[in-house]
C-alpha cells in the first residue's frame, strides 16, 4: 500500500494545484518513483489511497497504464482518515494476503524491501517497522532485540512506555516503511479515522511489534520544500536504471 492521501501542507506552494504524490523530483513524480521501486522489488499488486486532488492521481495512473501493475484505489476524497484509518478502510483489498508492505509517498530510499519482509517473517512479528539512525524529534524506543517498547517526543516532554522493560531502551527513527501480517486486520479500533503510531503503541503492550534497522545508502523524507530541493540535487537517478529500481 502506498499512502498518498496527504494534503502536502508543508510542500506549499507546490501542492496548491496538485497532490503531494505528483510533486516532482527532477523529471519524475514521487508516486512514479515509489511505484517503480516497488515494481523493481517484485510487487505486482498495489493499493494507493487518495484524497487531495484525487482525480489527478487517478488520471496519472490511467495515462501510464498503471505501470503494468494491478493497482486499486482506496478513495478518501470525502474524509481524510489518518494513517491508521487509511489502512482500515483499505483492508478489504488485503484479504488473502499473508503480509502487506506500507510505504509513505514522501519517502525516497533504496531500502531493501525483500530483506525487510524476510526479517518480519523470521521474527514472526505482527508488524515490523523499518528504522534507521538519523536525527529526529520523535523517537521510537526499542529493546536490545529491536522490539518496540515506547515512543518519546523530548521537545514536548512526552514519553510513552508500553512494555514493562523500561531499562536499556535505545532510541531509533522510523523510516516510513513497514510490513504487517494479516492478523493485524483483526485488531483495528472502533474509530474510522485514527493515527498509526498511537494504535501501534497500544498493540505493542501485548503484541510483537518489531523494528528492523537498515540504514540505506540514501533516504529522504520529501515532505518539505527544502528536502525536495535537496533530493533533486543529490539524486541524479534514472528510473530505467536497474541499479535504482532493483533491490540494492
Amino acid at each position: 500500500m502506498i499512502l498518498a492521501a496527504g494534503t502536502g501542507t508543508r510542500l506549499k506552494p507546490l501542492t496548491d494545484n496538485c497532490p503531494k504524490a505528483l510533486v516532482r523530483i527532477g523529471e519524475y513524480s514521487l508516486l512514479e518513483i515509489v511505484i517503480r521501486r516497488l515494481a523493481g522489488a517484485g510487487f505486482k499488486n498495489l493499493v494507493i489511497n487518495v484524497h487531495h486532488f484525487s482525480d489527478q492521481v487517478i488520471d496519472f495512473l490511467r495515462l501510464n497504464n498503471n505501470f503494468g501493475l494491478e493497482i486499486s484505489i482506496s478513495d478518501e476524497s470525502g474524509e481524510l482518515l489518518d494513517t491508521g484509518g487509511a489502512i482500515k478502510k483499505a483492508s478489504t483489498f488485503f484479504h488473502g494476503e499473508e503480509n502487506i508492505l506500507v510505504h509513505n509517498i514522501d519517502i525516497l530510499s533504496n531500502l531493501n524491501f525483500n530483506n525487510l519482509l524476510s526479517f518480519h517473517q523470521e521474527k514472526n512479528a505482527l508488524l515490523t517497522m523499518a528504522v534507521m539512525d538519523r536525527p529526529t524529534t520523535r523517537s521510537l524506543l526499542v529493546d536490545a532485540s529491536g522490539r518496540l517498547c515506547g515512543w518519546e517526543f523530548p521537545e514536548k516532554k512526552l514519553c510513552i512506555i508500553t512494555r514493562d522493560n523500561r531499562k536499556g531502551l535505545k532510541t531509533t527513527a522510523f523510516s516510513g516503511i513497514y510490513v504487517f501480517s494479516s492478523a493485524l486486520l483483526e485488531k483495528f479500533p472502533g474509530e474510522t479515522a485514527f493515527g498509526f503510531i498511537p494504535w501501534i503503541l497500544d498493540l505493542a503492550a501485548t503484541e510483537k511489534i518489531m523494528t528492523w534497522d537498515q540504514t540505506p545508502a540514501f533516504w529522504y523524507e520529501a515532505g518539505r520544500t527544502e528536502s525536495i530541493s535537496e533530493a533533486a540535487r543529490s539524486l541524479a537517478f534514472d528510473l530505467n536504471d536497474p541499479d535504482f529500481v532493483s533491490e540494492i
